[in-house]
């Protein structure tokens, strides 16, 4: 194994990298840095750099391997939706970087979220979703994993010989008991996914942390950002970060939330129909996020592994949980 994500963008020599192809595509843009460039965090999945030009502060951000496709998916999104996603500035999709603009605080920063604000929130991530189901070879094409239905059995067994697979000490280590209990439950799993084939609403951009720090207000309209986590599934896997926040966090009514995303496939599926899909949307969510979290924490130091590495563990195990889930939503 390769140096470590998180060691390895904290060193001198990846930082000198980084800032020169900053101060590069920024030059291809007409801009001009005008000062240090600040490093606010580092995570076992990515890294920003915060920089100031002489129009306004940009943001550089770097993915690890299992992520590296969010600058070039992003750009993708912002060529099939530009009014809710802002084209970057800057792309290297070969090392996952980007440049995007400072739109100052998030939704979920400027203001404690309304019921009406999640409202929109979730009524615009349905909206693109019915937009982008047409665009599956773009998107896919342009790295965002496709984990639609039919791919989930597959990634489910391959999941649990993984997880075994890693060390002992490691905090999503499967023991040979449980790896066994889990791959004889296969069946949950693959009736999970012939109730969502056989419904009526498709595969399409599922966000994958979908809340409103992960949304700007510009010009009164939403723009969404942070596709790092985005998976090309079912369409109501993108229901399950909202629900958690509605149920353990804010405690807006969730029925409420659910009737603004339903509307905009009223013409689709009555809601009462599409609520009975949530359960088994929820099963391949857990496997998707569980298959997210493993590519987040490849290359986690060990204090990041104490911090976050049972997630992958957490989230297939989820898998056979009854919806909704009994702990809280967690997110890279």
């Amino acid at each position: 194994m390769g140096e470590l994500f998180s060691t390895r963008v904290a060193g001198e020599a990846w930082r000198g990298e980084a800032t020169r192809w900053v101060e590069e595509e920024l030059r291809r843009v007409g801009r001009r840095v005008t000062g240090p460039l600040e490093q606010p965090r580092i995570r076992p999945w990515s890294t920003q750099l915060v920089v100031p030009t002489d129009r306004g502060r940009v943001w550089f951000k770097a993915n690890c391997a299992s992520a590296a496709f969010e600058p070039a998916v992003h750009a993708a999104l912002a060529r099939l939706e530009p009014t809710e996603v802002e084209a970057p500035l800057a792309v290297d999709a070969g090392r996952g970087w980007m440049i995007t603009a400072d739109r100052g605080a998030t939704l979920g920063d400027s203001r404690d979220a309304t019921l009406e604000d999640w409202q929109g929130l979730l009524t615009a991530a349905a909206t693109v979703q019915r937009r982008t189901a047409a665009h599956r070879d773009e998107l896919v094409g342009a790295g965002l994993p496709d984990c639609s239905p039919p791919t989930v059995p597959a990634r489910y067994l391959w999941l649990v010989d993984e997880l075994a697979a890693l060390p002992d000490g490691h905090p999503s280590h499967l023991t040979a008991e449980e790896a066994g209990s889990l791959r004889s439950r296969i069946g949950d799993v693959e009736a999970a996914v012939a109730a969502l084939v056989a419904g009526p609403l498709p595969s399409s951009l599922e966000h994958g942390d979908l809340h409103p720090r992960n949304v700007f207000v510009v010009d009164g309209a939403l723009r969404f950002f942070d596709f790092g986590d985005a998976q090309w599934a079912h369409v109501l896997e993108v229901l399950a970060v909202p629900h958690g926040y509605s149920t353990r966090v804010t405690h807006h009514p969730w029925d409420a939330l659910l009737d603004a995303y339903a509307r905009v496939w009223a013409d689709v599926l009555d809601r009462d129909s599409l609520e009975s899909l949530m359960g088994p949307a929820m099963v391949t969510h857990a496997v998707n996020r569980s298959f997210t979290w493993l590519g987040a924490i490849r290359g986690a130091q060990p204090d990041e592994l104490a911090e976050w590495g049972d997630s992958p563990l957490y989230y297939l195990r989820l898998t056979h949980e009854p919806f909704p889930p009994q702990e809280p939503e967690q997110g890279p």
